[in-house]
């Protein structure tokens, strides 16, 4: 169980590593996916590919989190859960890199792009915790009712 998280986890933070750097480099997103170096004062003088392996590393660690978590939402379909919390997510991550004011106007600064790149990469994860799970329960039970004395 634990392996299908960590690789779920790991391609998913792969697969959104590459969009970042696909997203800047053809200017779809008009800000650096690296960018925290400098507003962090971390890892400023550092070569650029350890500045995108610990941007791997820390989505790698948040999309294991969230795999744990919607592992157990079995109420609501995962199509559902990823596009709500993967929106607000992109949404949160725009409006804290720009700093915008909580105004409607600052919608129009937002990026469609990346706002699709979270999404698909949610629905990744939280489809295959999901499945995982319910694989995981089915297997446990009895061919049979329980009330049936064998």
């Amino acid at each position: 169980m634990i392996y299908l998280a960590i690789m779920t986890s790991l391609f998913a933070s792969i697969f959104l590593t590459v969009s970042l750097k696909i997203l800047s480099l053809f200017h779809f997103i008009k800000w650096s996916p690296v960018g925290y170096a400098k507003r962090l004062n971390i890892l400023e003088s550092s070569h650029w590919s350890i500045k995108w392996f610990f941007l791997l590393i820390v989505i790698f660690l948040i999309t294991l989190l969230f795999y744990f978590a919607m592992q157990f939402v079995e109420m609501v379909p995962s199509f559902i859960t990823s596009l709500v919390i993967g929106v607000i997510l992109a949404l949160i991550c725009e409006w804290v890199i720009f700093d915008l004011p909580a105004e409607l106007s600052s919608f129009k600064k937002l990026s469609i792009p990346f706002m699709v790149t979270i999404v698909m990469a949610a629905r990744f994860v939280f489809d295959t915790a999901a499945f995982h799970y319910k694989a995981h329960n089915e297997q446990n039970k009895l061919p049979y009712k329980d009330t049936v004395v064998k």
